[in-house]
Formats: C-alpha cells, sequence, structure tokens
C-alpha cells in the first residue's frame, strides 16, 4: 500500500526515512496550519497526496508556504499599490511586480534568518529569473519544455510549473508579511489580492488555460496545484 505523511520536525523525519513525506513550517500540533481555515488545510492535504504521483523514490518535500495568522474580514489590504494592468506581455508585468515586492520580501527574510523559496532548485537570489520562467510559458503557452533561464531545475515538466508558482507565491507571502500594522491577511485575504489584482495571478491563469489545452492527466493535476479553488473559471482548478 502507498503511503504519504506529513512531517512536523524535518530531523525526525530524515531519521525515519518514510516513503513519502511532506515537511510543515507550521507550528506543533499544526500539522495542516492555523484552525478555522479550511481552504488552506485542503492544499496542504492536496499537497501530500500528490506525492503518491510524483514521488518515485524515499522522498521529502518542504511545504513552501507559511500558515498566515488569520485576520477579521476586511482588516487587511496590500500595502504596497501593485495592481495589475493591462500594459505590457506578462513577463514584463510579473518582473515589474517582483522587483517593487523584493525589498518587502528581503526584510522578511532578514527576520526570519530563512527563507521557504527554493523549491524549484533556484538560488535566493534568483527570483527574477523564476518570475522570468513563469512569464515565458504564460506568454508562449509551451507546458512541455522547462524554460532555460540558467537554473539546474529540480522537477521536469508541466510539474516544474507548479513548483515556479509554489516559489513566486512564497516570495509574495513574505514580502506582504513585513507590512505595517497589526492586521495580517489570512489564506483567503492572500489569495484575493493574488487573483483579484496582481500579475502573478493573471500569469497563474493563463498558464491554467495552456494546461487545459494541453489536457492530459498530469496537466490537469499540475493546473490544480496552481490555482486554489473558486478562482478558476468560478470554481476548482482540478
Amino acid at each position: 500500500m502507498a503511503t504519504t505523511s506529513i512531517s512536523l520536525v524535518r530531523e525526525q523525519t530524515v531519521a525515519v526515512r518514510p516513503p513519502r513525506a511532506l515537511w510543515v513550517p507550521f507550528d506543533l500540533g499544526r500539522p495542516l496550519g492555523a484552525a478555522g481555515d479550511p481552504a488552506f488545510q485542503t492544499e496542504v492535504l492536496l499537497a501530500a497526496f500528490v506525492l503518491l504521483r510524483t514521488a518515485t523514490e524515499p522522498t521529502i518535500e518542504d511545504y513552501p508556504i507559511e500558515a498566515p495568522t488569520r485576520a477579521g474580514p476586511g482588516a487587511w489590504a496590500c500595502p504596497l499599490s501593485i495592481a495589475a494592468t493591462d500594459d505590457g506581455s506578462l513577463s514584463e508585468r510579473l518582473l515589474a511586480e517582483v522587483a517593487r515586492l523584493a525589498p518587502w520580501s528581503a526584510e522578511t527574510r532578514a527576520a526570519r534568518g530563512r527563507t521557504l523559496f527554493g523549491a524549484t532548485g533556484a538560488g535566493v537570489d534568483e527570483v527574477r529569473e523564476v518570475a522570468s520562467a513563469l512569464g515565458a510559458i504564460a506568454d508562449g503557452g509551451d507546458v512541455g519544455a522547462a524554460p532555460d533561464v540558467g537554473i539546474d531545475w529540480a522537477f521536469d515538466m508541466p510539474v516544474l510549473i507548479r513548483h515556479l508558482a509554489d516559489d513566486l507565491r512564497t516570495f509574495y507571502h513574505e514580502a506582504v508579511a513585513a507590512q505595517p500594522g497589526p492586521g495580517a491577511p489570512d489564506h483567503d485575504a492572500l489569495n484575493d489580492w493574488i487573483f483579484g489584482g496582481t500579475a502573478l495571478g493573471d500569469t497563474l491563469r493563463a498558464i491554467a488555460d495552456h494546461l487545459t489545452e494541453l489536457d492530459t492527466p498530469m496537466a490537469r493535476l499540475t493546473r490544480g496545484f496552481l490555482i486554489p479553488d473558486g478562482y478558476y473559471r468560478g470554481g476548482t482548478a482540478f
């Protein structure tokens, strides 16, 4: 029987060497993240289940998104004005957005002394390269060939697309974590922001459409991990 698991203590999981494990950066006792956030918890579970399909040897995969602290309804808004526009290609818009968020993300990384960016194999200083790769896929529509931006990717296509998206979402989440004020965004607020007003959201939807055109089981699975429920054509991307 194939098994998968969720790990809160990475060192312990390394010692045990289970067939498949998803390490999550959450508090002890909360393997699915914050209480009362079923959308976030569902995504954690799906990430653990997908290892049943992708892991071909004993694997410990890091979950790239920290559980956000919940804020009250209407209590959070991104402090930066980066509303998506129709000017330029998706690549150009995404790179401009990343440049505006970079100082905020660096502040969070410095405060925490770590980052969860890098699931793709990219280094901490290669955010622009990851954004360029994701933008090239969105603009060109090629979901079969890995973009050549000078990085030795850790995954093959189309699974790489999921991890490119995860790396950029991590970068965006770390950027908004440095926002001023007491309120912190919950998972829904973050998704509303990304898919309601950023070039990243537009880029992910464009790639999801390309995966829909490919119409293979792996393409559909990858599409499901790109966009949370309710943000793709009014329903689930799965």
